[in-house]
């Protein structure tokens, strides 16, 4: 039985056909070049002294199933603007995370601070979508390209001035990232074939980062002990999802990572 990761890969390729019957490889291509070649956005606000935080945007996970029956997405986004985040991840995966193109493009419309698109990149063709509607990144998650692939989809990003998010969940693709030319490395805690969530998962990886590689940690980070140990282990930013979705008082939840209870 495939694992889940490979299944939504899978469903994503017709998702993206689909969208290519709607506007063209050269229609979105235009699109992308007309919106003005971005500055790298989220690549300086992750290169910022101290902890750096990604909020996300999220109504459900293939885990967790519906997180926010309510989904106002631009007033949650802004919520995290005002919170203190330093850039916001925007799910657009439809069927299993409940995500939209169409909250990317509003979003980033609303906010100042840069917005990642957080999605599964299998064509080309989503990068370029990604740049038409005010991303200042795209996730690229090692497990479902080859290393060709990643090369090339991170030399795109580049040409539109886009930052590229590069996953790893082991210390092959972490060098498979840094080998391709990642400046940003993300890894992910939470095992996207199982759904396991192990935090010293990141912290393993990190010797196989360069320090002047932007390393990210994301899932299963909860509390202020977290952040500190993460800062100690010279990790520049976290990306928090479900647990700052569910936090009432985003503000709140964000002084409490920062500064403790």
């Amino acid at each position: 039985m495939a694992d889940i990761l490979s299944t939504i890969a899978e469903a994503t390729k017709f998702r993206v056909k689909a969208s290519k019957e709607v506007i063209s490889d050269t229609a979105v291509r235009d699109m992308a070049y007309a919106s003005g070649k971005g500055d790298f956005a989220f690549e300086k606000a992750l290169g910022e002294e101290g902890m750096s935080y990604i909020l996300e945007c999220k109504k459900a996970s293939p885990s967790k199933g519906i997180i926010a029956e309510f989904f106002p997405f631009i007033d949650i986004a802004k919520s995290y603007e005002e919170a203190g985040a330093s850039a916001i991840s925007v799910l657009t995966e439809p069927e299993w995370f409940k995500g939209d193109i169409g909250y990317l493009r509003q979003i980033s419309r609303e906010v100042k601070i840069p917005c990642l698109r957080k999605d599964f990149v299998v064509d080309e063709y989503m990068i370029y979508e990604a740049k038409a509607n005010g991303a200042s990144a795209v996730l690229l998650i090692c497990s479902i390209l080859t290393a060709k692939q990643l090369g090339e989809y991170i030399r795109i990003a580049d040409e539109l001035g886009l930052s590229a998010l590069v996953e790893a969940h082991d210390q092959h693709e972490a060098q498979i990232a840094v080998g391709e030319g990642a400046r940003i490395v993300g890894v992910n805690n939470r095992d996207l074939k199982d759904f396991t969530v192990d935090p010293l998962n990141c912290l393993r990886l990190r010797e196989y980062v360069p320090d002047d590689v932007l390393f990210v940690a994301e899932s299963g980070i909860k509390t202020h002990d977290d952040i500190t140990r993460l800062l100690i282990n010279k990790v520049d930013a976290v990306l928090i999802g479900e647990s700052v979705m569910r936090a009432p008082d985003k503000k709140a939840f964000m002084d409490e990572l920062r500064y403790g209870a």
